[in-house]
C-alpha cells in the first residue's frame, strides 16, 4: 500500500521497448509531482478529485506533447464525443486557482494523522510516504514536492474491527471517493478492491483490517478525535 513508482526508471524501461509511459497523477496532482519532467510521455488527471477539490463535477484531463495530445488523442475525443460542459470546465478552472494551497494543506494534515496513527496501540501498520518508516520515503521525497492527502492503516481484528472504526466516525464521510475538502474513509477489501480475488488482495496488501482515509481540510484535531473514538472503542 502507498507504493511509490520510480517514474524515471519506468520511463527508461518503457522507452527502451518503444512504449509510452502514461502516469495517473490523480493522488499527487501537478502541485506535488510533475511526471513529464521525470520522463513520462502522458499524464492523466481526474478533475473530479483534487483538481476541482470540492466534489462538484465529473471530468478528466490528458496532458502531454502536442503531437500526442493535440493530434492523436484529440482526434479520438472529437470522434467519440466525450467533452466537459462549459460550466463544469469553469468550476474546474476555479478549483485550479487554489490547487497548490490545498495540496500543501492536505499533505500536512495527512502526515499529522499518519504520525498519530503510528503511535496508536491498536494500529499495526501505517502506509504514508511522508513517514520516515515508509520503505520508499526517500524516493517519494526525490520526485514529489509533497506526500499527498491519502493514507491507509491496518488494525487487528479483521473486517469486523475495521467496520466498527468506520461506524464510529461521525465527521468522516464513508465513501471510496477522495480529493474533497471533506475527509473520507473506506474499507478497501469490500469497496475499491471488493471484486479482486483473495490471492491478489494478499499480494497487494489489501488486508481485512485495512482502512483508507483521504484527509480533508477540516481541523486536524477534529479528524484525529473522530478516528480515535473508533480506535479507542
Amino acid at each position: 500500500m502507498a507504493e511509490i513508482a520510480d517514474i524515471r526508471k519506468l520511463a527508461e524501461l518503457a522507452h527502451a521497448h518503444d512504449c509510452l509511459l502514461v502516469v495517473d497523477n490523480c493522488f499527487c496532482t501537478p502541485a506535488l509531482q510533475r511526471p513529464l519532467s521525470l520522463g513520462a510521455d502522458l499524464v492523466i488527471h481526474s478533475a473530479t478529485k483534487y483538481l476541482d477539490g470540492q466534489g462538484r463535477i465529473v471530468g478528466g484531463a490528458v496532458v502531454g506533447p502536442t503531437d500526442l495530445v493535440g493530434e492523436e488523442i484529440y482526434g479520438v475525443i472529437r470522434s467519440t464525443g466525450p467533452s466537459m460542459s462549459p460550466f463544469n470546465a469553469w468550476v474546474a478552472l476555479k478549483g485550479l486557482e487554489t490547487l497548490s494551497l490545498r495540496m500543501r494543506a492536505h499533505s500536512d494534515q495527512a502526515l499529522q494523522l499518519a504520525r498519530f496513527l503510528e503511535e496508536h496501540p491498536r494500529v499495526r501498520r501505517v502506509y504514508h510516504a511522508g513517514l520516515d518508516s515508509h520503505p520508499q520515503h526517500e524516493l517519494a521525497a526525490a520526485q514529489q514536492s509533497g506526500f499527498g492527502g491519502v493514507l491507509s492503516f491496518v488494525i487487528d481484528g479483521g473486517r469486523e474491527a475495521a467496520w466498527r472504526v468506520i461506524d464510529s466516525t461521525s465527521l468522516l464521510s464513508i465513501t471510496a471517493n477522495l480529493g474533497d475538502v471533506k475527509s473520507t474513509i473506506t474499507h478497501p477489501a469490500t469497496t475499491t478492491h471488493g471484486r479482486v480475488s483473495a490471492e491478489l488482495k494478499s499480494i497487494s496488501g489489501i488486508e481485512e483490517g485495512l482502512l483508507r482515509v483521504a484527509v480533508g481540510l477540516e481541523n486536524i484535531d477534529d479528524i484525529i478525535a473522530d478516528l480515535a473514538r473508533g480506535l479507542d472503542a
